[in-house]
Parts: structure tokens; sequence; C-alpha cells
């Protein structure tokens, strides 16, 4: 196989990468808001249900909850998992980094000087006023290095879906490398991701730069 097939090849696989790193930032960066209420919820079942889940979304190998989402079903309930895969990645990949997401959002809020509250309050700020237009534009600002961190980690963890053998594109370098025996795949699949990186940091940056107030 000549070089420029593989290339073709990878760049096909290269978009369904490009489809669960998406779809996953999606749906787990307001899902985390979500999960982050439910964690300081004052409803205590509620609180402890929701650090469970932090804590077993964390403490557990997202390929392990890939396989979990995946076969689990199938075990469980006898579902037909034959069209299935796709939604399990995505619902498996959103659930874990939402976790992430907040307990991230928790330490940007929690950073927030509490008399910023109670001068909100002062003012006659509702607390869904004062939490939208006080303390949400600081908290991006504040969590967005760590939010970066983050996404850069899901551009990585997106060559995991490979364990419920979705093809993407490090499958697809596998595939490749295994029929043709060279280690080429693997270093264009790399030169990708490492690419793909790039272009995420320097989004991102880009936008902590706008939400620099002192410049």
């Amino acid at each position: 196989m000549s070089f420029q097939v593989m290339l073709r090849e990878l760049t096909t696989g290269f978009g369904s990468t490009l489809m669960i790193f998406f779809l996953t930032l999606l749906f787990s960066l307001p899902l985390g808001m979500v999960v982050y209420f439910g964690r300081v919820s004052r409803f205590k079942p509620l609180s402890w249900l929701v650090k469970f889940y932090i804590s077993i979304m964390r403490g557990t190998p997202l390929m392990l909850q890939l396989l979990l989402w995946y076969f689990g079903p199938f075990y469980l309930w006898g579902m037909n998992i034959g069209g299935y895969k796709f939604t399990a990645i995505i619902l498996g990949c959103s659930l874990n980094y939402a976790a992430y997401f907040a307990e991230i959002y928790r330490s940007g809020i929690e950073s927030i000087p509490q008399g910023q509250y109670e001068a909100a309050q002062l003012l006659g700020y509702s607390k869904q006023q004062t939490f939208f237009k006080i303390i949400l534009p600081q908290v991006v600002k504040i969590v967005l290095p760590s939010v970066t961190n983050e996404v850069i980690t899901l551009v990585k963890d997106t060559s995991l879906v490979y364990s419920v053998s979705y093809i993407e594109m490090f499958a697809l370098a596998k595939q490749i490398a295994a029929a043709e025996t060279t280690v080429m795949p693997f270093f264009i699949a790399g030169v990708f991701y490492y690419i793909f990186n790039f272009v995420v940091a320097w989004v991102m940056e880009w936008f902590e730069r706008k939400l620099d107030y002192y410049q």
C-alpha cells in the first residue's frame, strides 16, 4: 500500500475521530454543569449519589466504561447491540468527561469570594441572575486552562474506542500496520493527533486571551 493510499484511508478514519470528539464535548460540557449542581445539592441523597457517580467515573478506566456501556445491555437484557456501538461510545465518553468537568466547575465556582454573592444580593439580584451574570463569566476564565487540559486529553482518548471495534483513525492504523507489516500508519496517525491537539490548544489559548480582562 502506497503512502498516498495510507494517508487517504487514515484521513477517512480521522473524520470518525472528529465526530466522537465534538459530540463528546457537545454533551459533556453542559452535562458537567448539571452534575455539579447535583454534587452541591442540599438534598443529601442526591449529593451522595452524584459523588458516587463522580468517584466511579474518575476511578475506573474509560476503556472499561466503554466496554460496559457497549456489552452491558446485551448481557443484562439481551438487547440487540448491532447498531448501538456509536451510541455507547458517545454515552460512555460524555458521562466520563462530564464527571471531570463537574469537578473543574466546582473548583472554579468555589474560588469566587462569598462577598460577591452578598454584594449581588444587596443590589437586588436573584440567585439565578447572580450566577449567570456575575459568577459564571468569572468561572469561565478561571477554569479554562483546566478545561483545555481535559479537551486535549479527549483528543487522545478517542483512540480508546477501538476496544469496542469501532473503526476510527487509530483502529485503521492498527489494521493497515498489521496487513502491511509497517509502522508508517502509526507515524501518520501520530502526526494527525499532534496537529489536531496543536489546533485545539491554539483555539483554547485564543479564548484565554479574549477573556484576559487586564489586556
